[in-house]
């Protein structure tokens, strides 16, 4: 698959499936994101997997943070936060594993470049023939769930991306038009 191609008809697929990326997979998609722009070097990311029991715990975090917002919160919707994980059998959390004193590479700068490494995840995933989907929600913000996770203070989850094999067809790719999107300055 070329480039373009590549670029053109990324889409997310919502229905994963068994298996998980394999590591030989694992290894090309983490470069992949490991390109992402970096303005001086910082590498401001780091990416947590889970696969297995560890989307278990995931989904552990994700029902206590629905607890802690609300401690009369039923069965059902505990269960259903602890079943999120469960959508896909791989889960990547992107962390901007931000450097907040740099004057230089502001903050934003740096979320953003962790946003390129999670982008660059998804393409390396579809032109593997993965089946992959940005989630982030709620529970991306939420402070038990950052706690959980172990970050700084002025760490971000940037995204939780579900990945798998494709459990169904890919949704046609809609056409956008150029010129709603862009304003020249000629």
């Amino acid at each position: 698959m070329d480039a373009l191609t590549l670029l053109h008809e990324r889409s997310s697929m919502g229905k994963l499936t068994e298996p998980a990326p394999s590591a030989e997979q694992l290894s090309a998609i983490y470069q992949a994101a490991l390109r992402a722009p970096d303005h001086k070097e910082l590498r401001p990311w780091r990416f947590i997997e889970f696969s297995g029991e560890g989307r278990e715990r995931l989904g552990e975090l994700f029902a206590e943070a629905e607890f802690q917002e609300d401690p009369s919160a039923d069965d059902e919707t505990l269960n259903s936060a602890r079943k999120k994980p469960l959508r896909a059998p791989m889960i990547i959390a992107v962390i901007a594993n931000v450097t907040p004193e740099l004057e230089k590479v502001p903050k934003m700068e740096q979320v953003i470049s962790a946003g390129c490494a999670a982008h660059g995840i998804l393409l390396a995933a579809h032109a593997l023939g993965l089946g992959a989907m940005w989630r982030s929600g709620k529970y991306a913000f939420d402070p038990v769930v950052r706690k959980g996770l172990s970050l700084d203070e002025d760490d971000e989850v940037v995204a939780f991306i579900y990945l798998g094999t494709l459990g169904g067809r890919h949704k046609p790719v809609p056409q956008h038009n150029v010129a709603d999107f862009v304003e020249r300055w000629d």
